[in-house]
């Protein structure tokens, strides 16, 4: 089978033998996957001799169930998540813990956005936000726009701000997320709609590690609110303000309880639903639901297609715009 990989700062399909299918876990024919720009850029640019494969969300057909498999079929279509397991391959061999079904009144290619669908899931629930309160979302990349849209769903009152206008007019199509390239006006619209209380949880999405938004974010806040750094961003912030707001500084690992969890994932045994409510393979599912049941569109992230022999020019493109694409849709099809 084929695989994309960096070596020397350089994108490349190589030759890998065919993975053989193991108990618990799925082989899976590859439709689809999703580059995800922030994650995959870096990777690239700490590539050195030797090869690192890219990618870590996708959707494909199971070729074959290892042994104890339940609830998956020969023939089924599912949306997977989660490197090493998951990447930009022509086959993939990923535990059942990490899977979730798609269905058939779904398009194919939302499946492959599964694992970023994930990760701002779990963003979401690390803010641990009620009925109606008020997230800010800084930074709206592909990542960013999607928690902007669940968090719409869950009818939270949202918030965003980037300083790409272009951004902001993409996710202000969602009615009722309230999106700026200005920070002034985003402020002014955050005191407006929380009665100068501030909001109750900032969700740092952009990257960029020390930034200057660690220090904003703490005047938007709250008194006890909440920050959840899911960006690519340090954790430094000013002692006295976190002091005056008594706020919370949060991180959100990937796409929830289980990942880099060997036992959960590589051994492919599930932590206990009645303690563990929500996984990395149960947020996948629920963002199979979101999009099945038309709760969020996805389809403005879907634009932008590219046949798998293609994919060392598209990651040539992505380099040169500089993260400005929110992501490609690899199409193994053809």
């Amino acid at each position: 089978m084929k695989t994309i990989v960096a070596r020397n700062r350089k994108v490349q399909i190589i030759e890998q033998p065919d993975p053989e299918v193991l108990p618990s876990y799925l082989l899976i024919e590859t439709t689809y996957s999703a580059i995800s720009p922030g994650t995959e850029l870096g990777l690239i640019d700490i590539s050195a001799d030797k090869d690192l494969e890219l990618g870590y969300s996708a959707v494909g057909n199971v070729l074959a169930c290892g042994e104890n498999v339940v609830g998956f079929q020969e023939g089924d279509i599912v949306a997977c998540y989660g490197a090493p397991y998951v990447g930009h391959r022509e086959k993939l061999l990923v535990p059942t813990t990490l899977c979730a079904k798609v269905p058939k009144d779904v398009d194919v290619k939302e499946g492959s956005l599964a694992g970023i669908g994930a990760i701002a899931i779990h963003a979401l629930r690390i803010a641990k936000l009620s009925f109606g309160e008020t997230v800010v979302i800084v930074g709206l990349g592909l990542l960013g726009q999607m928690i902007a849209k669940i968090a719409n769903a869950a009818a939270y009152n949202v918030i965003a701000f980037d300083i790409q206008a272009d951004r902001v007019d993409m996710i202000q199509r969602d009615k009722g997320i309230a999106a700026f390239s200005s920070l002034s006006e985003m402020e002014n619209e955050l005191l407006r709609r929380t009665n100068n209380q501030g909001a109750d949880a900032v969700l740092l999405c952009s990257g960029g590690k020390r930034s200057e938004l660690t220090d904003y974010c703490l005047n938007w806040v709250r008194k006890q609110g909440k920050v959840v750094i899911v960006g690519d961003i340090e954790p430094v912030f000013p002692r006295d303000q976190l002091f005056a707001k008594e706020a919370q500084i949060l991180i959100s690992r990937a796409g929830g309880p289980g990942r880099y969890d060997s036992v959960y994932e590589k051994q492919s045994i599930d932590y206990p639903y009645g303690y563990v409510r929500w996984t990395e393979g149960r947020n996948v599912a629920e963002y199979i639901r979101l999009i099945s049941n038309k709760m969020i569109d996805v389809k403005p992230f879907l634009q932008n297609e590219v046949d798998f022999k293609d994919v060392p020019v598209a990651y040539d493109e992505l380099i040169e715009l500089k993260q400005d694409m929110l992501t490609q849709i690899i199409n193994y099809k053809n």
